[in-house]
């Protein structure tokens, strides 16, 4: 069994964190118990453990009752515990270095401590001077160290295991991908962190540690990571591979090759892949929404394709994640082009990243006409007009969003769309270097 660090109690430590701020703690330690009813304390667990998820399995012994002490010593719950109680107030005089001590009840502790000193009432103020409060001792139910303490019955006596387990709040992980575009090669390097963060409240120590990709339910009513939409959608086309690593049910697992010490108030980050040559490509995107008409031409989106295949040369499910692209510059060094989130991607998945707006392909959509055909029917006539300042040409994937809900018909299109979707009419626009280019539409709709 793996020693822990000294001041650890904690024993042969697994734990297990998913992506939603929840771990699963299993943690064998060595006990030594008495014949009979005897009362153990387990310090060291997670400060946010949920109680009522501990499970405890010892060898010829039940558990009759636990309870799980939070109250944390500090100099104010201290002070708060000793209401009602006498403490001693050492003063030590600035000019002669003499100590005076009285003895003082604690009347109060609310926004500052309220004191009876011999008949007189005073409150304890940070005036400079040099005071302090000595106790008489430390409350039981002030703890060091967040500690569970169970009251076992126990049919022997001697040492055996007890495997300690337990849900906590407070652990969590994402993934962050790192990836290089090599434009003429028509690759990216993929490199994949996972970035570990722990405010538990306790460290774990030496610990074997899984990661799973997933949002596992439960009923947490204190999380708070809700995330809005991001302006540019990543768009996925998902694959059917299986990926060549271990499942949890319908979880992927990623194990830390090494065990690690996860320090609370930590952020840690630990690399998981590292992909080279993986065939990429670059291109552009622009949807409009339905009756969307533009004064000025707006910038396409920069999207970033590839694919997680085994084909492709990534060949791995990835975890939800924020991919961060860098391309070299004409010196050579590796610059930020942007950056967006991918969800959880099986693998074989078609991934299209937009990273930004592009400074030199723009597009600029007009409703030229909407004639009304009797009753709810309408025509609406359309067109987009596509400019490219770059010296070479580039392809711009235009869309017409917002077809779902009208009951529409293409009654005529300039070049042959592509319906996505219900609700999407797609073209694959060759835009010339330092050209422009023209796509007409006609739509014959409810409304």
């Amino acid at each position: 069994m793996p020693a822990s660090a000294a001041g650890s109690a904690q024993g042969d430590v697994s734990v297990t964190i998913y992506n939603d701020n929840i771990a699963l703690v299993q943690d064998v330690r060595q006990l030594d118990l008495a014949n009979g009813r005897t009362t153990q304390s387990f310090p060291d667990v997670s400060a946010q453990i949920r109680p009522e998820t501990v499970s405890l399995a010892v060898p010829d012994a039940a558990i009759v009752e636990q309870n799980f002490d939070f109250d944390l010593l500090s100099p104010s719950s201290l002070m708060e515990k000793a209401v009602g109680e006498t403490i001693t107030l050492v003063r030590t005089n600035p000019a002669t270095g003499a100590e005076t001590r009285e003895r003082a009840r604690v009347l109060a502790v609310n926004g500052g401590v309220v004191l009876d000193i011999g008949g007189r009432i005073e409150v304890l103020r940070d005036d400079g001077l040099p005071v302090r409060a000595v106790f008489d001792r430390v409350p039981q139910s002030l703890r060091a160290r967040p500690t569970l303490s169970v009251t076992l019955a126990s049919t022997r006596g001697g040492a055996r295991p007890a495997r300690l387990s337990y849900l906590s709040r407070g652990l969590g992980w994402s993934a962050d991908y790192v990836a290089l575009f090599d434009e003429k090669a028509g690759t990216i390097d993929v490199q994949g962190w996972v970035t570990l963060r722990n405010s538990s409240g306790t460290t774990f120590t030496n610990a074997r540690t899984l990661l799973v990709a997933g949002e596992a339910g439960g009923d947490d009513g204190n999380r708070a990571d809700f995330m809005p939409p991001p302006r540019r959608p990543t768009r996925v086309q998902p694959g059917t591979q299986t990926a060549e690593r271990e499942q949890l049910g319908d979880f992927y697992l990623y194990p830390l090759a090494e065990r690690t010490t996860i320090a609370d108030k930590q952020t840690k980050q630990v690399s998981f892949l590292d992909a080279k040559g993986v065939a990429a490509s670059s291109g552009y995107r622009f949807e409009n929404s339905w009756l969307g008409s533009a004064n000025e031409a707006r910038s396409a989106q920069s999207v970033l394709r590839f694919a997680n295949s085994g084909a492709a040369g990534l060949g791995d499910a990835l975890p939800a994640g924020t991919v961060r692209v860098y391309v070299r510059d004409a010196r050579g060094q590796p610059q930020f082009t942007g950056e967006n989130r991918i969800g959880h991607t099986p693998q074989g998945s078609s991934i299209a990243l937009p990273t930004g707006d592009a400074f030199d392909v723009k597009v600029q959509p007009v409703t030229v006409a909407r004639t009304r055909l009797g009753g709810d029917r309408w025509r609406t006539q359309m067109r987009y007009r596509l400019t490219n300042a770059r010296s070479r040409p580039a392809t711009v994937e235009l869309a017409q969003a917002g077809l779902d809900w009208a009951d529409t018909r293409v009654v005529e299109e300039s070049r042959r769309s592509e319906r996505r979707d219900a609700g999407t009419a797609v073209w694959q626009v060759a835009v010339p270097a330092n050209g422009e280019a023209i796509v007409t539409a006609t739509f014959d709709t409810r409304y």
